[in-house]
């Protein structure tokens, strides 16, 4: 289209935004309003941790809003969370801060159902409310009568008071506990092969780092490093840590006590065999198989060769090489127990839980067998499938049930029929013309 030759008037586009908004608003409140009837449907009577048979199956309620607030079905709600096409985490969080509207801040979810107050703006209070007890979050829900008028730094500061007041204890405990915040993490590798740091210091520690920093920068330009200050800078980090890492420190090994040095960058080259090119043969030289493309199984993401042999001739730095496990090959063995090798081929393959919308990675996950081994299913890598713990209890223990249609394919049915398939390119519920139980 040649928007050149069609003026088209402002106005009118931003009133088709706004009703389109509002159109989408509408719609959220009456998924919220599902959701409190869904809960209505599914609250676990009893004491909090207490089990409960449902329908054949041990079923326990889970506290997923505030004090106060009913406890729903676990089970239930895994099959909630997967309709309504949320990650297992983060669906539960977002059902969890519906609930802590609908239970404990009536006068906001009077707002949102009213339309004074929009849904994601409610899920930030709920957010806030959710570790208090039930009368100071019946105090906040009381100051937020106009919920619409009240900005974050104000809803901060109303949070902040109520606590102080109906928690006296826990706010000074808190206040001791902030320095335990304490933290350094190096974020996800991105496409150039970069990482961004970031960090809550001590005070005096974070002014020490600095001064570090910036003289080793300006020990570098002096000698010849013509980089910009802040490269240099993000340089010199990186030598302190070498340096660490090179320091023959004598560590005590916690299970055997025997007493080791401390290693410096230790590199895992896994060599991939295809038909065309052999991913790994960076260590020496260009590839001659032309692949560019290296995979950092650390940061879970792919990166240039050029950006590996940068890292492999990094001084003090260790190469193991060893080759990729053929994730075809069937290797069963007559037993039970998952085997090592086993449980590297499955996470290799599966990469994640397999449940749907589960992201949990597999190496954090349990290995399962699809058929059960009692019940003549093979310990092999073609019948084992990475499940986290929480999902591996629901297919042990409810009615969740997956088939394996083709290989690293898997085809789940929710206890009332819903239907997922899940394989490398996510999760897709499977449509059918009417609802499950029609």
């Amino acid at each position: 289209m040649d928007l050149g030759t069609r003026p088209r008037s402002t106005a009118s586009l931003l009133s088709r935004l706004g009703a389109g908004i509002e159109a989408r608003d509408r719609l959220l409140v009456e998924e919220w309003a599902g959701i409190v009837e869904w809960a209505s449907d599914h609250v676990i009577a009893g004491p909090e941790g207490v089990a409960t048979i449902t329908e054949g199956y041990l079923d326990t309620g889970v506290p997923i809003a505030g004090p106060g607030a009913p406890l729903v079905s676990e089970f239930g709600l895994m099959e909630l969370v997967a309709v309504l096409g949320r990650s297992p985490d983060g669906g539960k969080a977002y059902v969890g801060r519906v609930i802590e509207c609908a239970w404990r801040l009536p006068n906001v979810y009077a707002a949102v159902t009213a339309g004074r107050l929009a849904p994601w703006r409610a899920e930030r209070i709920a957010d806030l409310t959710r570790s208090l007890s039930a009368e100071a979050a019946g105090f906040v829900d009381r100051q937020l009568w106009d919920a619409s008028g009240v900005g974050w730094a104000q809803l901060e500061r109303l949070v902040a008071e109520a606590v102080l007041r109906f928690d006296p204890e826990r706010a000074e405990a808190e206040r001791q506990r902030a320095a335990d915040q304490r933290r350094f993490d190096v974020g996800a590798v991105d496409e150039h092969g970069l990482v961004h740091l970031d960090g809550l210091l001590d005070a005096a520690d974070g002014h020490d780092l600095d001064l570090a920093v910036a003289r080793r920068a300006e020990v570098l330009g002096r000698l010849g490093d013509d980089s910009a200050l802040d490269v240099r800078r993000s340089k010199a980090a990186a030598e302190l840590a070498r340096d660490d890492l090179a320091l023959d420190l004598l560590i005590p090994d916690p299970d055997t006590g025997e007493v080791a040095t401390s290693p410096g960058r230790k590199v895992v080259l896994n060599v991939h065999v295809t038909d065309t090119t052999i991913t790994g043969t960076t260590i020496t030289g260009d590839n001659p198989f032309g692949n560019p493309v290296g995979r950092w199984e650390e940061g879970r993401c792919p990166i240039s060769s050029a950006q590996i042999r940068e890292w492999l001739r990094t001084k003090d730095t260790t190469v193991i090489v060893r080759p990729v496990i053929d994730l075809a090959d069937h290797v069963p063995v007559g037993s039970y127990e998952i085997p090592d090798r086993h449980r590297a081929r499955v996470i290799l393959r599966d990469q994640t839980c397999r449940f749907p919308h589960c992201t949990r990675p597999a190496t954090r996950c349990d290995v399962d067998h699809a058929r059960p081994y009692g019940e003549g299913g093979p310990t092999c890598p073609c019948n084992e499938v990475a499940l986290c713990r929480r999902h591996h209890r629901a297919k042990t223990h409810s009615t969740w049930r997956y088939d394996t249609p083709a290989p690293a394919t898997y085809v789940w049915t929710s206890p009332t029929g819903h239907r997922f398939r899940v394989d490398h390119r996510g999760t897709h519920p499977i449509r059918t013309t009417s609802p499950p139980d029609e």
